[in-house]
Order: C-alpha cells, then sequence, then structure tokens
C-alpha cells in the first residue's frame, strides 16, 4: 500500500515557538501516491491531530518572496486543518499559475531573474482570488489553526500564537538543503516584511500594490514593532544570501526591481551594487531610519566584499533575528509517512 511522505514541526516544538502544527509535502510525492492536491492534504490532517497548517510545495517549480528574490521552489497549495477537518470553503486554496510573458516581465521587472536564473520553470506566488473566495492577506481557516500570507505566517486563533515561516526557510525543510535559524524577528526583519514588490497574485497582495521602493506597512517608526515579538523559523543568514545574491548578479537593484528590505539594502551596500535611493519613498525611509538604515549610512563608504566574504560573514552583514539559533533541520523537522487508503 502507497505511503505520502511528508515533513512535520510539531505544535510546540523548536524550543516551544510553535504555536501549531505545520505539514510540509512534496509535489511529486504526491505524484508518486497518484493523488491530487486536496486529497493528500485531507491525508495530512486524518495523521496530525490538532490545528495544522499544511503547504505543498513543487521543487521544479520557481517563485518569488515578498520583497522580490526569486527561489527554486515554490507553493502550489495551502491548507489549514483542525482534528482531521478542512473547512471545505475555507480550508484549501492552491496557488495561481503565472504564464511566461514579455509584456509581465516588462510590467514586473524583477521576474528577469526567471530567464537568467531559472528558465523554463513554471511560476507560483499567491492565489487567484477572484477564482475561489478568499479572506484578505491570502489565508485559509480551519477551526483554531490559520494559515496566512500565501503560506508563510500560521496562527493558532484561540491562543493567538503566531509564527513567521519567511519562504527561503520553508524552501531549506522542503529541498533538505541549508540549515534554519530560529529566534524573534526583531525590529529588522518586521520592517522587512513591508518591502514588497509589485505582483500579480503575490504572496501578500492579490493585486498589483506598493510597488519596489515603497513599504506595504505606511507606519514610519511604528513598523519595526509590528513582528519583532513574534517567533520566526528561517533560513540560515548564508542560505538566505545565497538568493539574494543571484538576483543581485542578475541585474535587480533594490528599491528599483526588487523591495528596498534591509537584508537586501545591505548585502548589496556590502558588495558595492547599486541601489536606487532616490526611487525609495518617504514614507519606507522613515520605516528604514527607525532601524538605522538611512541614506547617510547606507552611502558611507565600507570595504568591497567580494560574494565568497558575503556568504562567510553573512552573520555579521545581514541584519534581523534577535536571539537567534542555529539548528540542522532534523533537529526541528519531522520525516512522516501516512497511509494513502485505495
Amino acid at each position: 500500500m502507497a505511503q505520502l511522505k511528508y515533513k512535520l514541526l510539531p505544535e510546540n516544538s523548536a524550543g516551544g515557538i510553535l504555536p501549531l502544527n505545520v505539514a510540509i509535502v512534496d509535489y511529486a510525492d504526491i505524484q508518486q501516491c497518484g493523488l491530487t492536491m486536496p486529497q493528500a492534504c485531507q491525508i495530512v490532517a486524518d495523521n496530525v491531530d490538532g490545528p495544522t497548517a499544511i503547504n505543498i510545495m513543487d521543487l521544479t517549480a520557481v517563485t518569488t518572496t515578498s520583497d522580490g528574490i526569486m527561489v527554486p521552489s515554490a507553493i502550489r497549495a495551502m491548507a489549514a486543518s483542525d482534528r482531521g477537518k478542512i473547512h471545505p470553503e475555507f480550508g484549501y486554496i492552491p496557488m495561481a499559475e503565472i504564464e511566461h510573458s514579455e509584456a509581465l516581465i516588462q510590467k514586473e521587472p524583477h521576474l528577469r531573474q526567471w530567464d537568467i536564473n531559472y528558465p523554463g520553470r513554471r511560476l507560483f506566488r499567491g492565489p487567484d482570488v477572484a477564482d475561489k473566495p478568499v479572506p484578505v492577506h491570502n489565508v485559509v481557516i480551519t477551526g483554531r489553526a490559520c494559515n496566512n500570507n500565501s503560506g508563510t505566517e500560521m496562527m493558532h486563533l484561540v491562543t493567538m500564537g503566531e509564527i513567521l515561516m519567511p519562504y527561503i526557510g520553508q524552501h531549506v525543510i522542503a529541498s533538505g538543503e541549508g540549515k534554519l535559524l530560529t529566534g524573534m524577528s526583531g525590529e529588522h526583519l518586521s520592517v522587512g516584511i513591508g518591502m514588497t514588490t509589485a505582483e500579480k497574485f503575490g504572496r501578500v497582495f492579490s493585486t498589483y500594490r506598493y510597488r519596489a521602493g515603497d513599504t506595504a506597512h505606511g507606519s514610519g517608526a511604528q513598523a519595526k514593532t509590528l513582528k519583532r515579538d513574534i517567533p520566526c523559523i528561517v533560513a540560515s543568514k548564508a542560505t538566505h544570501a545565497g538568493f539574494v545574491i543571484a538576483a543581485l548578479k542578475a541585474g535587480m537593484v533594490p528599491g528599483r526591481d526588487i523591495g528596498c528590505s534591509p537584508v537586501n539594502l545591505a548585502i548589496a551596500r556590502a558588495m558595492h551594487l547599486p541601489i536606487d535611493y532616490d526611487n525609495i519613498t518617504p514614507r519606507a525611509w522613515l520605516e528604514l531610519e527607525s532601524v538605522g538604515f538611512s541614506r547617510e549610512y547606507l552611502e558611507t563608504p565600507v570595504p568591497k566584499l567580494t560574494e565568497a566574504e558575503v556568504l562567510e560573514h553573512a552573520d555579521e552583514i545581514l541584519p534581523g533575528v534577535d536571539n537567534p539559533q542555529l539548528h540542522t533541520i532534523d533537529e526541528l523537522v519531522q520525516t512522516c509517512w501516512a497511509e494513502v487508503k485505495a
């Protein structure tokens, strides 16, 4: 009898920071079992008691992070389950495929990475909310489980416990390549989450809003407090830096093509690569300045680092995550098997 493999981060694990279960399923394993994505989510729900966020990930596809960094995998569907149930209307949604076209790349210049770094891959980011109703911020809900921002922020709706799992960290879990950090999100990550790019079917917003160089938060110095005290599970800084460097080498300019998040700015500054200072909006500057990323600071001369040097010193160069603890994947993630009944 076939068995479906899935990766599980159990509720209350990772030092007690996970407010609910998080399950990640490889799309290839679903295909191998002859299942549909909704069927696979239900099998996971049947085998994981309690509130659970479920993400189906395709390692042959591609996606972009909310600040425009392209990654060679994608969430294909997300679900929320509780005690074996998935709400029939609001508990599951697939991500929309975005067709490659020159017109799209003209409208979304950060997608120039696609042909340079990952040609031929299928692109998925967020759902098409016109195809199926979904609450704001691309969220699915069942019982106590809430899976938000296209599968990158999860909440327990009774305890109000919350966990941030930005996409690159989930890529590490699904691919088995790299290490993970746990800690508190901190002020830089709180600000960086707001530095989005305007996208069709984006991870957070389904329509074109908040271009590169702007902020989706628009809350001045308060932006650094919005997510500051929420725990997170993210990729190691060296792993994250590798994907940002790949985007920068493909010609992406922070503030123009990709978001002006502190991490993107820090790496571009260290490597003496362009930053479009004049395209960053005044309200985005207010948020950046609140965490020390003023234009004066960014333009202050620093020694030019190579790609290898940035990766070697990523923990010092990349801001974000308070009290970080480095983990291997196996320290946080369990590999589980569920029986597929005929």
